[in-house]
C-alpha cells in the first residue's frame, strides 16, 4: 500500500471515528442502557425463575448473545448510516472522482463499523461485569469472533446503504431483517431445546454461528462446531465483499 493510498484509507476511518465519537449519547451509550435493562429483566427477574442452562446460571448463559447483539446492530447501523448519509448530502461525489480504489473506500467505511462495534462490545460487556463474574474462555477467539462479526455486518451495512433510496430503507432492513435473525438466533435460548424443525431452520440462520461460537469463546461451551461457524462467517464475508466491490465498480446507487 502506497503512502497515498495510506492516507485516504486513514482519512475516511478518522472521519468514521469521529463521526460516531463526538455523538457518543446516540451510538454508544443506547446500547449500554439496553444491555443494563436486558441484564435486569432477561438475567435477575426472569433467569431465576428458569434455572440453569447446561449448567450455567441464565444470566451467564445469554452474556455472550447480550454482547454480541450490539455488535451486530452498531456496526451495520454506522456503515448504513454514514455513507447513505454521503449519498443524500452528495459528498461521496467528491470522494469517487479521486484516485482512491474502491477496495480501500470500502475498507475504510468498514473499519469505522468495526471500530465502533469494539467500542460498545467493550463497554457493553464492562456493564456485564456489574452481574456477573465469569471468565472468559478464550480471550483471542473472542477478539477474532468480534472482528469477523463486524466486519461481515459492516459490509452489510453498505450494500444496504447502496441500494438504500430513503432513511426508511435502511430501517426496513434492520427492523424486518436483521432483528428477527438476532432474536432467533439462539440470544435467550439453546437451539438444542428447540423442537426439531425449528432447529433445522436454525441452520439457515448464520447468527446462530456467530451466537454459538462466541458463547464457546467466552463460556467453553460449543453447541456448533467452531470450524463450521467460522467457515460460515467468512465465507459471508468473502460473499458480501466482492458484492460490495462489483456495486462500487458498477457505480449503483452513486451515479443514479
Amino acid at each position: 500500500m502506497n503512502n497515498a493510498i495510506l492516507i485516504a484509507y486513514q482519512t475516511i476511518v478518522r472521519k468514521e471515528f469521529v463521526r460516531f465519537a463526538r455523538i457518543w449519547i446516540q451510538t454508544i451509550l443506547p446500547s449500554v442502557i439496553t444491555i443494563f435493562l436486558y441484564i435486569t429483566i432477561f438475567g435477575n427477574f426472569i433467569g431465576d425463575r428458569i434455572g440453569n442452562v447446561d449448567s450455567f446460571h441464565y444470566i451467564d448463559y445469554i452474556i455472550p448473545g447480550l454482547i454480541i447483539m450490539p455488535i451486530i446492530s452498531n456496526s451495520y447501523m454506522n456503515v448504513v448510516g454514514s455513507f447513505y448519509s454521503s449519498r443524500f448530502q452528495k459528498s461521496h461525489e467528491e470522494l469517487f472522482v479521486s484516485p482512491v480504489p474502491n477496495w480501500i473506500i470500502l475498507l475504510g467505511y468498514v473499519t469505522g463499523g468495526v471500530m465502533r462495534a469494539f467500542v460498545v462490545g467493550f463497554a457493553v460487556y464492562i456493564v456485564t461485569t456489574l452481574f456477573t463474574s465469569i471468565p472468559i474462555a478464550n480471550v483471542g477467539l473472542v477478539i477474532l469472533l468480534t472482528f469477523l462479526t463486524a466486519f461481515l455486518f459492516s459490509i452489510a451495512g453498505f450494500i444496504n446503504a447502496v441500494y438504500a433510496k430513503s432513511f426508511d430503507d435502511i430501517n426496513i432492513v434492520t427492523t424486518f431483517v436483521l432483528t428477527p435473525l438476532t432474536y432467533l438466533g439462539g440470544t435467550f435460548y439453546s437451539i438444542a431445546s428447540l423442537p426439531q424443525v425449528w432447529q433445522d431452520i436454525s441452520v439457515f440462520n448464520p447468527i446462530v454461528y456467530i451466537i454459538s461460537s462466541y458463547r464457546l469463546a467466552f463460556l467453553g461451551v460449543e453447541e456448533t462446531s467452531l470450524v463450521l461457524s467460522l467457515s460460515v462467517i467468512i465465507s459471508l464475508i468473502i460473499i458480501l465483499f466482492i458484492t460490495a466491490l462489483m456495486l462500487l465498480s458498477r457505480g449503483t446507487g452513486i451515479k443514479n
